[in-house]
């Protein structure tokens, strides 16, 4: 009996020893599901480039609500043009030799552009298909030196830490090869800028809010046309998205709420001593797969 009394300490320290260790396990369990279910940090994604097309707005009263566009959109006949074979391979090859023309320029003449060639690449950009015909897109034309310099002081502030500490080393050191830092010298140079919001909403002739469908994939599809037309016209660009400076460039240059900054281009000629990476582009077999 006294030898009995003499293990129940040992034997409690045991059984204690033990719900410790099964309650360890149950909590590391729960904590490796949670951080599954959970999707990784990442402190250098700007708010405004998260893609929130899966997302469409809540309606205010919990019910779905005429969006205020033609119920009977009118119907026409359509033609399109149509070549012959020999032709199309040859206008498609004469694209893709004007496209693969296109590089990253990086270093900008202030030499000026006529501006009725810049309305027009966004007006072809402009012709962009979007979700629902919603058009959800603005492009902002900067060409005032004043407002130009502060967009630059902005972005570089910007930059400078993304690349300092919200990037990541192997970012920074992937970018290392193509010679890119946070000084953005052609923010200045250049005699445009172009800065292209997504709105991820629209305004009801009532006052509510209406539902712009895949915004982010309608927008982004315009500023490859809006690509493709700059290179057709003979300007470059280097496009830019300067993670976490939407906000005070939709205050700089008095931008609403529901617009926010997808992409910022410098456009306008290169300068003479321009230089590029020798890069190369992908061989076809490697970007096409055909069943």
């Amino acid at each position: 009996m006294a030898l009995f009394s003499s293990l129940t300490p040992v034997f409690i320290a045991i059984i204690c020893v033990l719900i410790g260790v099964i309650m360890k396990k149950t909590n590391g369990e729960k904590e490796k599901r949670d951080t599954k279910s959970k999707h990784p940090s990442r402190p250098w994604v700007d708010e405004d480039l998260k893609d929130g097309t899966d997302h469409p707005l809540e309606e205010e009263e919990g019910e779905e609500e005429w969006q205020g566009l033609e119920e009977n959109v009118a119907h026409v006949p359509f033609t399109g043009e149509r070549y012959s074979e020999a032709e199309m391979i040859k206008r498609s090859q004469t694209f893709y030799e004007l496209l693969n023309k296109r590089r990253s320029v990086r270093f900008l003449s202030d030499e000026p552009v006529p501006r009725e060639v810049i309305d027009n690449v966004i007006r072809t950009a402009g012709t962009s298909p979007s979700g629902a015909h919603t058009e959800p897109w603005t492009f902002v034309v900067v060409q005032d030196p004043y407002i130009k310099h502060k967009i630059r002081e902005i972005v570089e502030e910007e930059e400078e830490i993304n690349y300092k500490k919200r990037m990541g080393d192997r970012w920074v050191n992937d970018l290392k090869r193509l010679r890119t830092n946070w000084i953005k010298e052609y923010l200045d140079t250049a005699p445009y800028l172009i800065l292209i919001f997504k709105q991820v909403y629209g305004w009801l002739p009532n006052g509510k809010k209406k539902t712009h469908y895949y915004n982010e994939i309608s927008v982004s599809i315009a500023c490859g046309i809006l690509l493709a037309a700059l290179q057709n016209a003979g300007l470059y660009t280097v496009t830019s998205t300067p993670l976490n400076c939407g906000p005070q460039l939709r205050l700089l240059l008095q931008r609403p709420a529901n617009e926010k900054l997808l992409l910022l281009l410098p456009v306008g000629y290169p300068k003479r001593d321009a230089t590029v990476p020798a890069l190369t582009r992908k061989p076809l077999e490697d970007i096409m797969v055909v069943m």
